[in-house]
């Protein structure tokens, strides 16, 4: 999808893109992000990345920003385009040199706006593959969406069209590599846990709470990746996908069905919308 162009960018509310080589985000991965869908001038499932944000930088113990300050911030770099792609970093800030955090942290806050399409540019349907590169077990920090991304960098290298997924160490379908997975077993939708390693995809959450509006089960467990091949369709979810189904499968002889499903339509019609 076509959104590489950095349109205008926000450091600590100052226009620019210049970062101290000593800023922690750089040094160390140390720090969180967003990658939020703008549509109609809206930036979409506003509060839900708000509050993984908040949550994350809880669990890191960097200070979280004022979610007024960030707001008026993102609508200030988002300006008058209708379509396009927000991302927020948080990290800890500027250290001296070596692992151990400052005590007093002074985060750094970017904001970065790139051009997008809009939710046209999403495919209708994906192909998926099995990425060789696993997923090493981070409890205390599974779900978190922080800026340690080497894995997925490294599991992108083995595909060039498609979405790749990702196993743990042991075995287990954990997630994509810029997607959350679900799949349609008896009418039932499931999904793979993430308590071990993995994001907790802001529109999964959407997706969740529909299923519990619909009241429709949800099996949030662990999946093997032979049950893909039995399933009676796939669903990828992600914030500049949506919710697109999976029309091939590598190593399957087997035609994926390109199924229907309600809770997965009704959060569809919500997925681009910034209340969710």
């Amino acid at each position: 999808m076509p959104f590489e162009r950095l349109i205008r960018s926000l450091v600590n509310g100052e226009a620019g893109s210049r970062l101290s080589i000593l800023d922690r985000g750089l040094q160390f991965g140390d720090g969180l992000f967003e990658t939020i869908a703008v549509v109609d001038g809206e930036p979409a499932l506003w509060r839900r990345h708000l509050e993984r944000l908040s949550l994350g930088c809880e669990q890191l113990g960097i200070p979280a920003p004022d979610p007024a300050r960030l707001e008026e911030e993102a609508r200030e770099v988002i300006g008058d385009e209708q379509a396009a792609v927000l991302k927020i970093v948080v990290t800890r800030g500027e250290s001296e040199r070596g692992y151990r955090p400052p005590s007093d942290p002074q985060p750094t806050r970017i904001l970065e706006l790139f051009s997008w399409p809009g939710p046209a540019a999403a495919p209708a349907s994906l192909p998926l593959v099995f990425c060789r590169q696993r997923l090493g077990f981070q409890p205390g920090y599974a779900g978190l969406k922080h800026l340690n991304r080497l894995e997925q960098v490294l599991a992108r290298r083995e595909f060039e069209e498609g979405e790749g997924l990702m196993l743990d160490t042991e075995g287990f379908v954990v997630e994509g590599t810029l997607s959350n997975l679900f799949l349609v077993i008896r009418g039932e939708l499931h999904t793979p846990l993430i308590d071990r390693c993995g994001v907790a995809g802001v529109v999964r959450g959407l997706v969740l709470d529909v299923a519990r509006e619909l009241r429709r089960p949800v099996n949030v467990r662990r999946i093997l990746p032979e049950e893909l091949m039995e399933a009676e369709g796939l669903f990828l979810t992600g914030s500049l996908l949506g919710i697109v189904p999976v029309d091939n499968l590598a190593g399957s002889d087997k035609a994926v069905k390109i199924t229907h499903h309600p809770v997965m339509e009704a959060a569809a019609r919500r997925v681009f919308t910034k209340d969710g």
